[in-house]
């Protein structure tokens, strides 16, 4: 980046931060707690630009680069992990940025950048999920329209989203199955497409996360990504590098919080006639979360640099993604036992914060699912 991006990075990163302190980490527990969708918040977010954050400069957007945008969400989910889940989904404004036609993005890019218009990914099925070919959800050509049946399951921010990058069968008879998938941009006023029950979640509250029905939706030829059928496959699994980076920034964000928590209340909470801060027994947890966190933190800006560079970052994006949850779900349990009984109550944001880390542990990959991933890398990179 040259000198002026790299300062104009710095100025978004250092505003969020006053963002998150002064107007995030005030309200966050009592939001959560209600399960309330935040809209002043959204409405601040939309102001300092974030929904603009991986929308190109020529569509209205910032343009910035993976490091920045992994900084950014480090930061917001230091206050509050459901505000990333708000914004546009990565893998939506990814897959239309760079497989869109012209035509496409001019259409919805620069409403995506304003945040008039939420993008939203729809792939996960309730018999489909890190086995994307098993997708159920097909979609047949009569016309000028597609005729879309399926239902789609763990959609998040389902109810205030307005574009569903969403993925279906367009022939389900080829093999391998991943050439019959195809992605369709689905606004939601489409006539055949509904938004079903909110389910709810163990922790990630305030941010919808719903089914979708369609049947017999009706979706306009020219809403095929890249007019282009067969390609869904292979357009979403080079977005999901930036959505591992994504949850993986999240986790950090996160396990930040749930470290400095447990660093405050170990300096306050007194026993033995001496903060807990300097029984030995405590010392070595802070250490251990320290060092997990701050490792972490590092393959996720390894893997954003690669990304930066126009490099292909499965592997790195992969142990990013496995590393950094990991460490989130650990350091979040550690700062309970910190607390001590106090961990367990509402009062206290850390229990937020346990609830919160299974499902980084799980989202965009579970960590025995990219374990997997990783060792088929590893075995390209060094074939026997």
């Amino acid at each position: 980046m040259d000198n002026t991006a790299t300062a104009e990075a710095s100025q978004l990163v250092a505003r969020v931060r006053r963002f998150v302190s002064e107007e995030v980490l005030p309200a966050a527990s009592a939001l959560e707690h209600r399960d309330e969708y935040p809209t002043h918040l959204v409405r601040r977010m939309r102001e300092i630009g974030l929904f603009s954050m991986t929308i190109p400069r020529e569509y209205g957007g910032l343009g910035i680069n993976t490091t920045t945008y992994a900084a950014v969400v480090e930061e917001l989910c230091r206050g509050w992990m459901s505000l990333s889940g708000m914004l546009h989904s990565p893998g939506c404004t990814h897959l239309l940025t760079h497989y869109g036609t012209e035509e496409q993005k001019q259409r919805w890019l620069p409403r995506m950048a304003t945040g008039d218009i939420i993008g939203v990914l729809a792939l996960t099925e309730p018999n489909a999920g890190s086995d994307v070919q098993a997708l159920q959800a097909t979609a047949v050509r009569r016309g000028d329209f597609y005729t879309l049946n399926g239902t789609k399951q763990f959609i998040t921010n389902s109810v205030h989203g307005g574009l569903f990058a969403t993925l279906v069968k367009t022939d389900t008879a080829v093999r391998p199955p991943y050439r019959g998938i195809s992605c369709f941009m689905i606004e939601k006023n489409t006539p055949g497409f509904t938004v079903g029950r909110s389910l709810q979640k163990l922790g990630y509250k305030g941010v919808s996360t719903c089914e979708l029905h369609f049947q017999d939706a009706q979706v306009p030829v020219k809403n095929l990504l890249g007019n282009k059928e067969g390609e869904g496959f292979l357009q979403l699994m080079s977005g999901l590098e930036l959505s591992r980076i994504h949850v993986s920034s999240r986790a950090l964000g996160e396990a930040q919080a749930a470290l400095d928590a447990a660093l405050q209340f170990a300096s306050q909470r007194q026993t033995f006639g001496k903060p807990i801060a300097q029984h030995q027994a405590i010392q070595v947890k802070l250490a251990d979360m320290a060092t997990r966190l701050q490792a972490a933190r590092h393959l996720v800006l390894a893997a954003a640099a690669k990304k930066d560079r126009g490099e292909r970052c499965d592997l790195e994006s992969g142990m990013a993604k496995l590393v950094s949850t990991e460490a989130c779900a650990e350091i979040a349990i550690e700062s309970v036992r910190i607390h001590g009984g106090r961990g367990y109550l509402k009062d206290y944001p850390v229990e937020r914060y346990y609830r919160d880390a299974p499902f980084m542990v799980i989202a965009d990959g579970t960590s025995d699912v990219l374990k997997l991933v990783i060792a088929r890398n590893l075995y390209k990179k060094y074939p026997v």
